[in-house]
C-alpha cells in the first residue's frame, strides 16, 4: 500500500456513523468538540455558511465538502449572524441529532458522517492537517471526489443490503480523495512543506512508498537512500528536513504501529506480528514495543480487548 492509503485505512476505528440532514431557514446548528473523532460535511442542497471557532465565516454551496480531522468545534448556519442550536454529538447510528429546524426559508440538505479515531498512534499527516478543511465544489481537476460525494449520499438516503459495509467503503474512499485533492491543491500553503512536499518530492515519496509497501524489509539508510536515487548523507538530511524525523526512525514508527493495529485487530501470536513488521527476534520486537506504547505486546492486546 502507498503512504495515503495506508493513512486511511490505519485511521478510523469501529463502524461509521452516518447522516442525512434537511434544514429549513432560518436555522444554526453548532458541532461542539468530540476528541477523538473526524467528520465531514457535503452541502448536497442549498447554500449555508461554515462558523469556525478562530476566523471568519465561509460561505458554503452545493457540492463544497468539509473535513474536520482533529474533532474540533464549528458551526454551521443559514445566515452568519444566526444563533447556533446545540447539536447532539454521540457517535451512534447517525453522528448528529438535529435540532429540527422547520422554518418557512430556503433548504439546505447536508451530508454528515464522522467517526472515530485510532488515538494510540496518529499517523502525522493526520497531525499536520489543519482544524478544517474546505474544499470548494469546484472540483473539476477531482471528479472521482465528486463521484465518490454522489455515491455516499445515495447509499445514506436509501440504504439497502450491505448498505452498512458500502459506506464504511466510501468513507474511506472519501476521506483518500480529500486527503488527495488537498495535497494536490496549488492553492493551500500547506503544499509548501511538511508532509505534503515529503509525498511530493520524487526521492522522499519513493522511499516512504518502499517503507509502507514492505516494512519487514531490513531497510538502511542506505538502501532507502539508493531506493530514493541519492546519496547516503543527501537522503537522510532531506527525508529529515521534510518528514520531521530521521528514515529509520519513522521505519521503526511505522513499523510498531503496524504491530499495534494487528495486536488489536488479530489473534496473531505475537511472534508472528513481530516477524511481519520486521523482527527478527520476538525478544527485541518486545522491547522496542513496550519502548514506544509503555506495555509489552501481549498486556497490550488484552487491553485493547477488554
Amino acid at each position: 500500500m502507498d503512504v495515503l492509503s495506508d493513512v486511511v485505512a490505519f485511521m478510523r476505528t469501529g463502524r461509521p456513523a452516518s447522516a442525512r440532514v434537511s434544514w429549513r431557514a432560518p436555522w444554526g446548528q453548532a458541532f461542539p468538540a468530540v476528541p477523538g473523532s473526524a467528520a465531514f460535511q457535503v452541502v448536497l442542497r442549498g447554500s449555508c455558511w461554515l462558523l469556525p471557532e478562530d476566523g471568519e465565516p465561509v460561505p458554503l454551496s452545493v457540492g463544497d465538502v468539509l473535513f474536520v480531522p482533529h474533532g474540533g468545534a464549528y458551526g454551521l448556519a443559514d445566515d452568519p449572524a444566526r444563533p447556533l442550536a446545540e447539536a447532539d454529538c454521540a457517535l451512534h447510528s447517525e453522528l448528529y441529532t438535529s435540532a429540527g429546524f422547520d422554518g418557512a426559508g430556503a433548504e439546505t440538505v447536508i451530508l454528515t458522517c464522522g467517526y472515530r479515531l485510532d488515538l494510540d498512534r496518529i499517523h502525522p499527516i493526520l497531525a499536520s492537517l489543519p482544524a478544517v478543511i474546505h474544499l470548494p465544489a469546484k472540483l473539476g481537476s477531482h471528479p472521482e471526489l465528486r463521484a465518490a460525494v454522489d455515491l455516499l449520499a445515495g447509499e445514506i438516503g436509501n440504504p439497502r443490503l450491505g448498505a452498512d459495509t458500502v459506506v464504511s467503503s466510501l468513507l474511506d474512499t472519501l476521506q483518500l480523495y480529500i486527503l488527495r485533492a488537498w495535497f494536490e491543491s496549488d492553492e493551500e500553503p500547506c503544499t509548501l512543506s511538511g508532509w505534503a512536499a515529503a509525498l511530493a518530492d520524487p526521492a522522499v515519496g519513493r522511499a516512504l512508498n518502499a517503507i509502507h509497501c514492505d516494512p519487514s524489509r531490513r531497510w538502511t539508510v542506505e538502501s532507502l537512500g539508493a531506493h530514493a536515487g541519492l546519496s547516503r548523507a543527501g537522503f537522510a538530511r532531506r527525508f529529515t528536513t521534510l518528514v520531521g524525523q530521521p528514515p529509520l526512525a519513522y521505519l521503526t514508527w511505522w513499523r510498531l504501529a503496524s504491530a499495534a493495529r494487528m495486536l488489536r485487530e488479530s489473534d496473531a501470536p505475537v511472534a508472528e506480528v513481530a516477524e511481519k513488521v520486521g523482527y527478527t527476534s520476538e525478544f527485541a520486537f518486545g522491547n522496542a514495543f513496550k519502548r514506544e506504547y509503555g506495555v509489552a505486546p501481549g498486556r497490550y492486546r488484552r487491553r485493547s480487548a477488554a
